[in-house]
């Protein structure tokens, strides 16, 4: 038998509860209800499975298309949305795996449109830290900006110069400093920073 060890009652009909097996879910009065679920009761094993893998399982697979269908994410992404909603681990890694097998969750496609669409005006260190930050592999990462990116970063950095309205052989040392720490919080090379910013062009 597995004994529930709290039943907390939450928003829109929904209760989570703790099981004595370590595991922690969330479902809907009307699913406990069939199991005669409640704090301090037991359900057998078959009862468990049909609970976890029937019932919850095929909720989170829906769930998770709703989610794609809102706006591409990242395996990572989707998994920390579903974890959020309550899902039991097993419950997310049989919704993930059932969004993959349609090619729905595909994060080597979110990286390559990811980079695509931001090449312009993100360098390519940038766009690798903004990528990590969505779970995507190192290496997944490299890959999707190797073949997307294509961008010339001292393009970039020009333009970010003139947006700023940096005054060149004007800007005093703190204004030179300033901009310059900008540039590399940005993920711009230091050396290219600096061939930029002393360049002939920005020194009017």
């Amino acid at each position: 038998m597995i004994y529930v060890t709290a039943y907390k009652p939450e928003a829109k009909g929904k209760v989570k509860i703790q099981l004595d097996n370590g595991d922690s879910l969330t479902a809907y009065r009307s699913e406990l209800r069939q199991f005669h679920i409640k704090e301090g009761a037991g359900m057998t094993e078959e009862d468990y499975h049909k609970l976890v893998y029937e019932i919850i399982a095929k909720r989170a697979k829906k769930r998770a298309m709703h989610l794609l269908e809102q706006m591409d994410r990242t395996e990572y992404q989707l998994r920390t949305k579903l974890k959020s909603g309550g899902y039991p681990e097993v419950c997310i890694d049989a919704a993930v795996e059932y969004v993959a097998s349609f090619h729905y969750l595909d994060d080597c496609r979110y990286a390559a449109s990811y980079v695509r669409y931001r090449k312009e005006r993100m360098s390519r260190r940038q766009l690798l830290q903004k990528l990590a930050a969505k779970g995507i592999a190192k290496e997944v990462a490299a890959q999707a900006i190797e073949a997307e990116y294509d961008a010339n970063e001292r393009q970039q950095i020009a333009k970010l110069l003139e947006k700023r309205q940096f005054a060149g052989d004007q800007a005093d040392e703190k204004e030179f400093r300033r901009t310059y720490q900008y540039l590399l919080r940005r993920g711009f090379l230091s050396s290219e920073i600096l061939s930029v910013m002393k360049s002939a062009a920005y020194q009017q």
